[in-house]
């Protein structure tokens, strides 16, 4: 069992995730992960097949900063807001430390001309820690889409 005050931490961080996503500052999302992390993002086809084919790796929070730089700089896209709906999130104590987590999600983008629409649905499974200060942060998000074809306007992070 996880207790209470726990749960609510754990929930906190996973409204505090969807926040720096959908209200920014972006730069400021891989500060919720280890310096040693782990985010992927893959097809749920791939997952389920256990292949390791993902649209997007990064091993590191420099790994992930490195996203958001190229995010911010690099890449060319049409403004957009992002909705990230985060819901039944289960806990449990992790075998190796702090907690394994399962949670939904579901991503509306809206275009500056065009009705919000659903950009991706899928399931996170999570090892979430907690550091020295008592902060919790995520040692591995593994992102699995629930469609076998990804929009090709994934430019943020899920």
């Amino acid at each position: 069992m996880i207790a209470p005050q726990q749960r609510y931490a754990l929930e906190d961080l996973y409204a505090e995730y969807a926040r720096r996503l959908d209200d920014g500052p972006l730069s400021g999302w891989p500060e919720l992960f280890t310096e040693a992390c782990l985010y992927r993002v893959v097809p749920r086809e791939n997952h389920d097949a256990g292949l390791p084919l993902a649209i997007m790796h990064c091993e590191s929070r420099a790994m992930l900063a490195d996203r958001v730089r190229a995010v911010a700089e690099t890449i060319m896209h049409e403004p957009r807001y992002l909705r990230h709906h985060i819901t039944n999130v289960v806990p449990e104590p992790h075998p190796d430390g702090g907690y394994a987590l399962r949670a939904n999600f579901s991503v509306i983008e809206v275009l500056q001309d065009e009705l919000p629409r659903i950009l991706c649905v899928g399931r996170y499974l999570d090892r979430v820690v907690e550091q020295s200060g008592g902060e919790l942060r995520f040692a591995e998000k593994l992102v699995i889409y629930d469609s076998v074809m990804v929009p090709n306007t994934i430019v943020y992070p899920l």
